[in-house]
């Protein structure tokens, strides 16, 4: 099987030859290259070669076009500050009063040059996956974006405080959540994933998720022109499982604060689960210990399809060392292979 039909397999909840992995890779593009991350995230050319460059050395299932969250606030008129070694970070809020939420607009997606970048770089990567393997666009949910928007802060405070602001701006986010999905499927994307934490009862009360998150996540998704999976960053799912599996969504990014075996059971033949490699603790992990979660994961979630190995937080962080992420490969190919 090529990476895309064992991708395909799985989420048919059926056993492919082996377990897919994706290794949600960024950064580490740039180290491959010896460029900065500010001046990797610049160059289409450089994403393109940084992603096959990891693909062919890790040998897991997908290319990557992400770039960094803020490029969609950038589009919005906002700055992302750049470090050396750590992701791009969001700068000061875009909008800085009630009036300003009020006067937003969906950007022009044409107009942002980091926008432009990433479609090139999605166009690129489809070109170089020649139909064998995916490639993953990533868009901000609309309930989601307003915490580089306005700050968690003043989000919170629009949300409850000011419903006819907290209303016209989940408008227009939706109407650019879909826009900037489908021009990433239009320049080649395989599939979208919806980063939505912010739905996750790890933050939003689950009474409250179904008449908020739930409700903006099934009107956004069903204009997407593709296949979505959602995603919560490493939060926690299992109290609005029943929802997730009513929004459309394929598939569904797990943390490593719920029990694996107990989220497969929850969400088999409904959706297929993603995850549950801890991405911040893999900065201090040697090989042996990537071998035994790779193991444990495969035990608890591979068996009868529906399980594709990934980390938790939909980013690997840059202070991952090259010999775990082999030691990851190695243990999904001697653990993950359904054929032995």
């Amino acid at each position: 099987m090529n990476s895309l039909e064992r991708i395909l397999t799985a989420l048919s909840f059926k056993e492919p030859d082996r377990v897919p992995f994706l290794l949600l890779l960024t950064m580490h593009g740039a180290k491959e290259l010896g460029e900065t991350i500010k001046d990797y995230y610049s160059n289409p050319d450089s994403v393109i070669e940084g992603q096959r460059r990891l693909q062919e050395k890790y040998q897991h299932d997908c290319y990557y076009s992400f770039h960094y969250a803020s490029a969609e606030t950038e589009a919005f008129g906002g700055d992302t500050v750049f470090y050396d070694d750590s992701a791009p970070n969001a700068g000061p809020p875009v909008f800085k009063n009630i009036q300003e939420v009020l006067a937003a607009k969906s950007p022009d997606i044409s107009r942002s040059k980091v926008l432009q970048n990433i479609l090139k770089a999605t166009s690129g990567l489809q070109q170089a996956a020649n139909g064998e393997r995916p490639v993953i666009g990533v868009v901000m949910s609309p309930f989601s974006l307003p915490v580089m928007q306005l700050g968690f802060e003043g989000y919170l405070k629009l949300m409850y405080e000011e419903p006819k602001a907290f209303e016209h701006l989940m408008n227009v986010n939706k109407e650019f959540c879909v826009n900037w999905a489908n021009a990433q499927l239009d320049a080649g994307a395989t599939a979208i994933c919806y980063f939505d934490p912010v739905s996750s009862p790890t933050i939003t009360p689950p009474e409250n998720y179904e008449n908020t998150g739930f409700k903006i996540a099934k009107e956004t998704l069903s204009q997407i022109n593709g296949p979505t999976v959602t995603h919560f960053a490493s939060g926690r799912v299992l109290k609005v499982a029943s929802l997730l599996s009513q929004t459309g969504t394929a598939g569904i990014g797990v943390g490593c604060d719920e029990n694996l075996a107990d989220l497969k059971k929850e969400f088999y033949n409904k959706i297929t689960i993603i995850g549950n490699l801890n991405g911040l603790e893999m900065c201090n992990w040697d090989a042996d210990t990537a071998r035994m979660k790779v193991k444990e994961s495969i035990k608890h979630a591979a068996k009868g399809g529906g399980f594709i190995l990934s980390d938790v937080h939909g980013e690997i962080p840059y202070q991952v060392k090259d010999d775990v992420l082999e030691a990851i490969r190695e243990a999904v190919f001697e653990f993950g292979n359904f054929n032995s």
